[in-house]
């Protein structure tokens, strides 16, 4: 029974120390002369440097990389975001190609999204012009009162008058700015196009001669 018990323990040594010789790395690292070490520890003054880790066969199976400058952490982040870029780019060209079959497709989508705010701003330049014409009537009516006139004598304006044309100038602004917004987003959407545009006669290697549909 003993003598059993002394097997079992020597099996165990026997497995465990070969466990711990398969988990042993090597490593191949180069020094500041050029000259290259190997070792299953990497001395602490090499600790920053890039270092190879080797199998039983001296075979590199990974690199390690060592401490990265600045200018090398920046490098990959600017790597990273034109990736980044690139990817995006690659996606919407791919639904570029998967949402149009040919150029005039792409001008009937723009078409009909310019019309939209071109009626939004038709309808804004309306209410503008009543606005202002308002205006003219109410400054006209307050043209007989202070401060709009100038006369000593003359009576003090009626504080709804004075309210309702500091209303309609407040909304003739609004609606100012309003119709220049519009105006801004139909420019963009005309532009946005036109990149679409050229960007799908790139992709499928068609001329300007060649947008007719197909």
């Amino acid at each position: 029974m003993r003598l059993k018990t002394l097997s079992i323990a020597l099996c165990l040594l026997l497995s465990l120390v070969a466990s711990a010789q398969q988990e042993r790395t090597t490593y191949s690292w180069v020094d500041d002369e050029g000259i290259r070490h190997y070792g299953d520890r990497i001395p602490p003054e090499f600790a920053d440097k890039p270092k190879d880790v080797l199998n039983e066969q001296g075979v590199m199976v990974r690199q390690l990389q060592g401490k990265r400058t600045p200018e090398q952490i920046q490098a990959d982040k600017e790597a990273a975001k034109l990736e980044a870029q690139i990817e995006l780019q690659r996606r919407a060209d791919q639904v570029l190609l998967s949402t149009y079959v040919n150029v005039t497709e792409i001008e009937m989508h723009r078409d009909r999204r310019i019309e939209l705010f071109q009626a939004q701003a038709r309808v804004t330049e309306l209410y503008l012009r009543n606005l202002q014409q308002r205006l003219t009537q109410l400054k006209g009516n307050a043209g007989r009162f202070k401060p709009y006139n100038s006369d000593p004598a003359a009576p003090i304006i009626d504080p709804d008058l004075l309210e309702e044309i500091k209303e309609t100038v407040g909304a003739i602004l609004r609606h100012e700015n309003n119709l220049e917004k519009l105006r801004s987003t139909e420019r963009k959407i005309s532009e946005r196009f036109e990149g679409d545009i050229q960007r799908f006669m790139i992709l499928r290697g068609m001329t300007h001669a060649q947008t007719a549909p197909e």
